[in-house]
């Protein structure tokens, strides 16, 4: 489990980043919080779509999904949010 997170943070470290920057901000929307709340618990959750049990093949659920569900929350941000996170990003 833990490898799994390490590699997905990997691979979505600036978008992550930037998702963690607008949940911050003071104008964050309220289907933002609750779309992180939905990918944290579905990485934390047992149920998968693919088992993680299948090697190689459980995973690749978790690094296809995750990061279309950030960037896919990302670009919905407000315009004076998304720019000031990414200013931040750096």
């Amino acid at each position: 489990m833990l490898k799994r997170f390490s590699l997905l943070w990997t691979l979505v470290r600036g978008d992550a980043r930037q998702l963690w920057f607008a949940l911050r901000h003071p104008d964050a929307p309220g289907w933002l919080k609750l779309g992180a709340l939905g990918i944290a618990l579905y990485l934390l959750s047992p149920a998968d779509l693919i088992p993680d049990v299948l090697p190689f093949i459980g995973v690749v659920d978790d690094l296809v999904l995750v990061p279309l569900a950030v960037r896919w929350l990302l670009q919905r941000l407000p315009p004076h949010i998304a720019q000031e996170t990414l200013r931040r990003r750096g």
